[in-house]
């Protein structure tokens, strides 16, 4: 099985990014995920995915979760414990879209 770890290697660097903001579809901040311990990889995730999709659609957050791998399961079994994985369940969820800005550093 392909690890977390394993897939943040395959993914296109983010370290020029201060910051990516997702956006909904009525112009509302819905989130912001910062390069920084913590948030790095989940912001390695939703940059590749917004290169590859343009933005978090349910087909983008379906590979996103694919692309955290065991944490994904971890989220399920603990809503809360990791809000950027939550926050793809949610965009499957409700088929809400979410625009990505990316913020350089």
């Amino acid at each position: 099985m392909t690890t977390f770890a394993d897939n943040l290697l395959s993914l296109p660097p983010a370290g020029h990014l201060a910051r990516l903001e997702l956006i909904g579809a009525d112009g509302d901040m819905r989130g912001v995920i910062a390069n920084r311990p913590g948030q790095a990889g989940a912001l390695a995730v939703y940059h590749a995915l917004a290169l590859r999709h343009g933005r978090i659609d349910a087909t983008a957050a379906t590979e996103g979760l694919e692309l955290f791998a065991e944490h994904t399961e971890a989220a399920r079994l603990h809503p809360g414990s990791h809000p950027n994985i939550d926050r793809l369940f949610a965009v499957i969820a409700t088929g809400q879209v979410l625009t990505v800005r990316l913020i350089p550093a």
